[in-house]
């Protein structure tokens, strides 16, 4: 049961690496050092970036979940 958790937390955590990397910078922040500093309006999103949201947060829920899994099988023993 651990090694399935210890899985699925290692593909969650190179899906959410992906994931955060293909989303737009929106200034301010690192995107400004590397050439990311165009202006853009905060309310213009298309439905490909909210669904990259909602698909981002829906690992990182998952990922979230497998790290307290894995903490209460450590903890209590499987």
């Amino acid at each position: 049961m651990i090694l399935l958790f210890q899985s699925l937390l290692v593909l969650t955590s190179l899906i959410l690496i992906l994931l955060v990397l293909l989303h737009k910078g929106r200034g301010g922040g690192m995107s400004d050092m590397f050439g990311g500093g165009m202006s853009s309006t905060l309310g213009g999103s298309s439905v490909a970036e909210r669904n990259l949201d909602r698909f981002t947060v829906g690992v990182g829920v998952i990922w979230f979940a497998c790290i307290v899994a894995l903490g209460l099988l450590l903890a209590y023993g499987s």
